[in-house]
């Protein structure tokens, strides 16, 4: 049973490398960004909910996202594992998920930390040519995981659930990593 929690900054490879690994694994890749996409384009109530706020340029309040994770993860293709990507973002949304997981009977968990030095990501960043990925806002971005997400890594090491892999190697090299981490 896999169930993983992908943790890194941005330009890390966690999307690339969760999507690989879970096809890997046969079990889904779960993404926030995409199950909130998927919410709002099926015009769910917490999708309709979602959208109201993004429209109004706001962030989708943790309550709601936290509501979306619960519905996906009480989906029965969850059983045999799955790969979380992109929340939890804080610890409060951390601890959530804990008795989240509790609740449903799917602990034991483990968290993977994709660590990168801020050039690496800021060059694979800049290299994806998107609009909105200027340096400067790819520097804030960062800023932002170093002061809401990087204190997960504090949290789940206090567990005893963090595994850290080096991001600043290729998508092959980490994927190899990752084999081996979740195989120990």
């Amino acid at each position: 049973m896999t169930r993983l929690i992908f943790l890194g900054p941005p330009g890390a490879g966690k999307g690339t490398q969760a999507q690989t690994l879970a096809a890997f694994l046969q079990i889904p890749h779960i993404s926030t960004g995409d199950i909130l996409r998927q919410a709002i384009q099926e015009k769910t109530t917490l999708g309709m909910q979602a959208q109201s706020f993004m429209d109004k340029g706001e962030l989708v309040p943790d309550k709601l996202v936290e509501d979306l994770v619960k519905e996906r993860l009480q989906q029965s293709d969850t059983k045999t594992g799955w790969i979380l990507d992109g929340f939890p973002r804080k610890v409060t949304q951390a601890e959530f998920l804990a008795e989240l997981l509790k609740s449903l009977g799917q602990g034991g968990e483990k968290v993977v930390n994709l660590d990168a030095p801020d050039e690496t990501v800021i060059t694979r960043l800049l290299g994806r040519g998107r609009k909105d990925d200027t340096e400067e806002v790819i520097r804030r971005r960062l800023e932002v995981y170093r002061d809401e997400t990087a204190p997960l890594i504090n949290y789940y090491s206090d567990r005893q659930k963090l595994l850290t892999v080096n991001g600043n190697q290729s998508q092959e090299e980490v994927f190899t990593d990752l084999k081996n981490i979740i195989a120990a």
